[in-house]
């Protein structure tokens, strides 16, 4: 439905055939013809009800699309619209009048008028108006007047339609249509985007940071409840900024607002747990899923603070698994890695933290970064293209309850340094370490299992590795104490072996 016109005089069909001219009247008192250039009176039932057409001179405004986008064009140039609304005329047969011996001559328009009052053979009827001129054709003006005529044409049909309702049945009806009233229990059925959302945005939070600077510099994510204590899980780098001497506090559904401190940071994994102060009684923590059975189609609810945005909810899909991700520039050093889930869910930066929710409403992962057209991955980058990732929630799950018992992380290793910039081939093993030490620890997990620097590692776990980033990846998709069985090249052969997982305690 057209909304041009909205709230405004209906302009005329400039199609419609004109109102027909007074009927002749008796010789003894003949009806002066109406001068040529004032238009045909619009005949009407009732001129109380009835719209008022506007004038012919003036054309239909169009709206923008959207108000707030002010690079929307505008309508067409009214002269645009006034040679359209000339165009419209009726038929040519229309304008000669009919040559039917006997019979009154019906106007331009066609429309024929009541018969006379009285017998009046010979009398002079009421001259027919000529048809207008044809308009001056414009170069360039196909494509103005195919929009000027959709607009008006829409104004019209609206007129037309609201006439016929105002005079159906003496104009007494109503043009409104009702559709009911909607019963007072109504609810939405358990399983449905609005019931999920309805029940899991009072356990998710918009979270402030500011660091302890002078310049108070810090950002807004978000965090979900993980445990009636008071235990906000989200990721590291939404609070790092405040880590330090810095301040935070998460912003519920209700408004209701509580300051939060830092239980424990793991940077490698991206995840964070914090702690609300005076945190209320009646805390629902969301419920965990299993992000090992996720399937690629499943569909996929991100709840967060995009852009500030928060209790924004947004759908999609799991568009693929064990994704490789390296938040940062793959060099090492507090880089965070995973083997992302993948959704088009719609995540922008605010979004990192929340949660990733399956269609029961549990937790599947934490919206941690997007992928942007300027390439790579991160959480600062203008805004989604349907490439989110999420880390696991049997990942983070691990986590959380490793920052919430001793504060710190603890990561799965093999004891080998890889080569974190080469890419395609595999992982390979650097010739040497940190400050020239071994690449292979002494008696470490690798070298137990047989490997040696220059092997180069192309499958962990039954997952292909194409790079370093991609093996740390998938190393920390596990735990310490894992047996993972290891593809490896020597000297242009593939060989396998299995690898018992060590541990390091914090990231430093």
């Amino acid at each position: 439905m057209s909304t041009e016109n909205e709230g405004r005089a209906v302009p005329g069909d400039p199609a419609a055939p004109s109102a027909p001219p007074t009927p002749p009247v008796p010789p003894a008192a003949p009806q002066a013809p109406a001068p040529e250039s004032a238009p045909a009176p619009e005949s009407a039932p009732s001129s109380e009800s009835a719209p008022s057409p506007a004038p012919a001179s003036e054309p239909a405004a169009a709206h923008p699309a959207h108000p707030a986008d002010t690079s929307a064009h505008g309508a067409p140039a009214p002269q645009d619209v006034l040679t359209v609304q000339a165009a419209h005329t009726a038929p040519e047969a229309q304008h000669t009048a009919p040559e039917a011996h006997g019979a009154y001559a019906a106007p331009a328009g066609g429309w024929p008028p009541p018969p006379p009052a009285v017998p009046s053979w010979g009398a002079q009827h009421a001259p027919v108006p000529p048809a207008p001129a044809a308009p001056r054709k414009r170069t360039g003006g196909l494509v103005a007047a195919v929009l000027a005529a959709a607009l008006v044409a829409g104004g019209v049909g609206g007129g037309i339609g609201y006439w016929a309702a105002q005079h159906e049945d003496g104009g007494t009806g109503s043009t409104t249509v009702s559709s009911g009233e909607a019963p007072a229990s109504f609810k939405r059925d358990p399983g449905t985007v609005a019931a999920v959302a309805a029940k899991a945005l009072p356990s998710v939070g918009t979270i402030q940071a500011k660091s302890g600077g002078s310049q108070g510099e810090g950002g807004t994510g978000t965090g979900f409840v993980y445990d009636q204590e008071g235990h906000i899980v989200t990721n590291n780098h939404v609070v790092a900024s405040a880590a330090d001497g810095g301040t935070l506090s998460v912003t519920f559904s209700d408004g209701k607002s509580y300051d939060a401190e830092v239980v424990g940071r793991a940077e490698g994994y991206d995840v964070a747990v914090l702690k609300l102060k005076n945190a209320p009684k009646n805390l629902q923590p969301l419920p965990l899923g299993d992000s090992d059975k996720v399937a690629v189609g499943d569909s996929t609810i991100a709840i967060g603070a995009p852009f500030g945005l928060s209790n924004t909810v947004t759908t999609g899909i799991i568009s693929a698994k064990n994704r490789p991700v390296a938040s940062g520039d793959g060099s090492g050093g507090s880089n965070s890695y995973m083997s992302a889930l993948q959704t088009d869910a719609s995540i922008n930066p605010g979004n990192s933290g929340g949660p990733l929710l399956d269609a029961s409403g549990a937790v599947i992962g934490i919206n941690s970064a997007i992928q942007s057209t300027s390439g790579g991955f991160g959480q600062t980058q203008a805004g989604s293209i349907g490439l989110g990732f999420a880390i696991p929630v049997n990942q983070a799950k691990n986590v959380a309850q490793q920052l919430i018992k001793t504060g710190k992380p603890v990561y799965p290793v093999i004891g080998a340094t890889v080569n974190m910039n080469d890419e395609g081939e595999g992982a390979e093993i650097a010739a040497r370490g940190t400050g020239g030490t071994s690449s292979v620890t002494p008696d470490g997990p690798a070298a137990k299992a047989g490997l040696k620097p220059g092997d180069v590692i192309t499958g962990f776990g039954g997952h292909q590795i194409d790079s370093g980033p991609t093996l740390i990846s998938e190393i920390w998709t596990h735990k310490p104490g894992d047996s993972v069985e290891i593809t490896y090249e020597r000297d242009g052969k593939s060989a396998t072996t299995t690898v018992v997982l060590g541990e390091r305690t914090g990231d430093s």
